[in-house]
């Protein structure tokens, strides 16, 4: 019935909460590597955010804040190592310090868990190879290997039912006259996939 393209994390976490939400349903991800999370999921630097950047009461931050939750309460639930390693956001200069302040302000209006900003010596005993006149600091944010994430994902998507296809690439895709007929939660599907082979 649905068919996401692209077994990334963004594409197997869609699947799999699409899959939740509709469990009447058949769904498959296609992906056209030999394994899910051969690309971005499994290359970047693992960063946990806690959500301290965005503006206040923007949906960036509201998702970030709450995603960052659910993502150290799921690798708890899966047993995905992760590390709550924190994070400083220093100032060296004495201008840096009225924004650094700001982001402070900033993190606090976005409910960013344990947020407090310190001074030279607590930076130095938080990390001795760091100086700096005041620093942010983050306790919230972690790192975590995401390719182990989204092959945890894709093991909840199949283990609910779902299908993943490798060596798969879509190369073209054609809208389909709306049929009349819907699935059982009265939804409609007018994409049509194609692969090369």
């Amino acid at each position: 019935d649905v068919a996401v393209v692209g077994a990334g994390i963004v594409g197997l976490a869609a699947a799999r909460e699409l899959q939740q939400r509709h469990p009447s349903l058949a769904f498959a991800v296609l992906e056209k590597e030999q394994e899910p999370a051969h690309h971005q999921s499994g290359h970047n630097s693992g960063v946990i955010h806690s959500g301290i950047y965005y503006t206040p009461g923007s949906l960036k931050a509201k998702l970030c804040v709450q995603g960052a939750a659910l993502c150290y309460k799921y690798c708890d639930q899966k047993g995905i190592p992760y590390k709550q390693c924190g994070k400083l956001i220093v100032a060296v200069e004495h201008d840096e310090i009225p924004r650094l302040k700001a982001l402070y302000e900033r993190g606090l209006q976005n409910n960013v868990p344990g947020l407090k900003l310190i001074g030279a010596k607590e930076i130095q005993e938080k990390e001795p190879f760091c100086r700096g006149l005041m620093a942010l600091d983050s306790p919230y944010t972690g790192i975590v290997d995401y390719k182990q994430v989204a092959q945890s994902y894709a093991r909840d998507f199949q283990e609910a039912g779902g299908t993943i296809l490798t060596d798969f690439e879509v190369t073209n895709m054609e809208m389909a006259k709306e049929s009349s007929a819907e699935s059982e939660d009265g939804l409609k599907y007018p994409v049509i996939v194609r692969n090369k082979k």
